[in-house]
């Protein structure tokens, strides 16, 4: 028999090395980033909506690890769910047999999906936007893919290829003839049609970066357009998706959008197990597999592994039992309206916008010359900063974790878990308006620290 071996242990001997085993052996650049912007904390365990330290202090998550702890960390049923599907010793991942866990989930998700009829289960967002490419181009038999400015679609290299953002892309040419569109530009994407080669216009309903919405009719105007040069509507609804902005999913909030691929990962299996989830209609997913020679022509090896499917059951039992997007949609608009009653009160406040809790908060410039000139200062130095002298104080001062919500933007954005409730948002609020107040008071701590981040700006040049 082999040594025993003792997680528990192993963390309790090694566990303080966790920033010097990633600077070794991981991403370098990574706590060295922590570091630099005292994002550096030691969580010990986390439940629901909050973290602990070592000594019983609680963080508020406002980040929900980027989406994927949508019912926050360590739900029971979710967590019951894992512990019965590992005791169950199912014969999982044979390859060539039909267990039962897949197609059951398949059938749940595809109840809120009722203009959808089959599902791809894979491991990540990027891997449901590749299924979603491929699909799309073989089913039309056409090349190009539209997408975005600004859009978020993966890193892989199929999704990087409609990735909206310059920084990702830099340096990993050549990609895939792809052709990027303004967000909400009805024009250009009935030019780009016209050339009788696009196969498909992937879209997020409220895009990521910066938190921008689609703007009110353009899924449907774009289906038609799309359907009418024989292309398809991919919906990414990786961050949107189940429930995170008030409804199932972000394309409902608009009457007759019915994209006919949507890519569905991070909340789906309550954090524990990597998924993904690409639904689509019955004759696209047919034409892909369109005999037994092509039986297997896109897979993916730990695919509707029975860790992930039992997950994702759980997921969606408890959504629906616990009427989570009914009260995603509640506290959401408690969440936004307290926000934007601060607008009147803080120059620097510029805009809140978003659904449910999908929220970004955007900051601009100020009218007074004395906080004016600070502002200018903070742009010529790299735009942005100010955004993450707001996130800084608010973890620091208020342990809230937030996240700037994209390179050189004045953005915050707020994804906190679902579960999030009416006394999260009070301690939200009563943190971020003490954090603006001293924003404005022209001086302090915070701009102490806006001082640093200019002089780190300019020696990165």
């Amino acid at each position: 028999m082999s040594t025993e071996f003792d997680l528990g242990a192993l963390l309790a001997e090694r566990g303080a090395e966790r920033y010097e085993l990633h600077s070794k052996y991981l991403n370098p650049q990574f706590p060295r980033m922590l570091h630099t912007i005292g994002f550096d904390k030691v969580y010990e365990r986390a439940a629901g909506a909050h973290f602990y330290d070592a000594d019983g202090n609680d963080y508020l998550d406002m980040l929900a690890g980027f989406g994927v702890m949508g019912l926050g960390r360590h739900h029971p049923v979710v967590r019951k769910a894992l512990h019965d599907v590992l005791d169950l010793d199912l014969a999982d991942l044979t390859r060539f047999d039909c267990q039962p866990l897949p197609g059951l989930l398949a059938e749940r998700l595809l109840v809120h999906s009722p203009h959808l009829d089959r599902v791809f289960f894979g491991n990540s967002g990027t891997e449901a936007v590749e299924t979603a490419l491929k699909f799309a181009r073989y089913a039309t038999g056409k090349p190009r893919v539209l997408y975005c400015d600004h859009a978020f679609h993966g890193l892989t290299t199929g999704s990087l290829s409609v990735n909206g953002e310059g920084g990702f892309r830099d340096g990993f040419a050549p990609l895939l003839p792809d052709t990027a569109l303004p967000l909400g530009d009805l024009d250009a994407l009935a030019r780009e049609l016209t050339k009788g080669d696009v196969a498909a216009l992937i879209v997020e309903p409220i895009q990521g970066k910066g938190v921008h919405e689609a703007p009110p009719g353009y899924l449907r105007a774009a289906q038609d357009l799309l359907h009418r040069h024989k292309a398809l509507l991919i919906a990414d609804e990786v961050q949107t998706g189940l429930g995170r902005t008030g409804d199932f999913y972000a394309y409902q909030h608009e009457d007759g959008v019915e994209p006919d691929l949507v890519c569905v990962s991070k909340a789906l299996s309550g954090g524990y197990v990597p998924v993904s989830a690409t639904l689509g209609r019955d004759w696209i997913f047919k034409k892909v597999y369109s005999s037994m020679d092509r039986v297997l022509v896109h897979s993916a090896s730990f695919g509707s592994n029975a860790q992930a499917m039992a997950c994702g059951l759980a997921v969606l039992s408890v959504m629906e039992d616990d009427q989570i997007v009914a009260g995603v949609r509640a506290t959401g608009e408690l969440l936004k309206s307290r926000l934007t009653a601060l607008i009147e009160k803080y120059e620097l406040l510029a805009d809140v916008r978003g659904r449910g809790l999908m929220i970004g908060i955007e900051f601009g410039r100020p009218s007074s010359l004395k906080l004016r000139s600070r502002w200018t200062m903070l742009q010529a130095a790299r735009k942005g900063l100010f955004a993450q002298m707001v996130v800084v104080p608010l973890l620091q001062r208020h342990r809230i974790l937030t996240q700037v919500s994209g390179d050189h933007l004045e953005v915050i954005k707020l994804i906190p878990p679902l579960v999030f409730d009416a006394a999260d948002v009070d301690r939200f609020v009563d943190a971020f308006t003490a954090v603006m107040d001293d924003a404005h008071s022209g001086g302090g701590l915070m701009w102490d620290f806006g001082k640093t981040l200019i002089k780190q700006a300019v020696a990165g040049r």
